[in-house]
């Protein structure tokens, strides 16, 4: 009976190793696609920037992700983002930070009050849907900022900006300089 439970192990191993073959055998042919954990693709500063100046960030649109160099290239992080909910709300390209605000005020936008007429200027505080810090792009109206409502992390849910956590855009805000240079892709 011992022997008969063993060969029933090994034929059943032997079968399993048979149908796993062909899918490991094509896993291992496809070219290898860096990523963390959480899917982000890995970014490299130079692939985007001549230099690093005095840091610099790329939010990545496709992988809803902000990746973060200093300015001696000694500090890279990557953070989830919320990304604009549409094509035509996204805006791309290059950018530097030109301000930073902790506990901003927002006044919507017109398109926006088009889009949602009862929209209506929020003070700092909990409701307001910039979160706690704001950092201001070159481009008006652009910002990548926190948001109180963490279900919009790591979706298409803004409406142009780049939204973070609020505990990492204070880690954010804390760590870039203005005149930073910033890349929407």
């Amino acid at each position: 009976m011992t022997s008969r439970a063993v060969s029933r192990r090994a034929a059943l191993a032997t079968l399993a190793a048979t149908l796993t073959a062909p899918t490991l055998l094509r896993a291992q042919a496809r070219p290898t696609v860096r990523r963390n954990t959480s899917s982000f693709s890995q970014q490299h500063w130079s692939d985007h920037f001549d230099s690093l100046g005095a840091a610099a960030i790329v939010a990545d649109t496709t992988s809803r992700a902000l990746h973060f160099w200093s300015g001696d290239g000694q500090d890279y992080r990557v953070y989830p983002t919320s990304v604009p909910i549409s094509e035509e709300l996204t805006k791309r390209g290059y950018t530097r930070v030109v301000r930073k605000k902790i506990g901003p005020d927002w006044t919507p936008t017109p398109s926006m009050l088009e889009r949602n007429p009862d929209l209506h200027y929020m003070p700092p505080g909990p409701d307001n849907p910039l979160g706690t810090h704001a950092m201001y792009l070159s481009w008006p109206a652009y910002l990548i900022h926190g948001t109180h409502d963490t279900r919009k992390i790591g979706r298409p849910s803004s409406d142009g900006c780049i939204g973070l956590y609020n505990e990492m855009i204070a880690e954010l805000y804390a760590i870039t300089p203005v005149g930073a240079q910033v890349r929407i892709i």
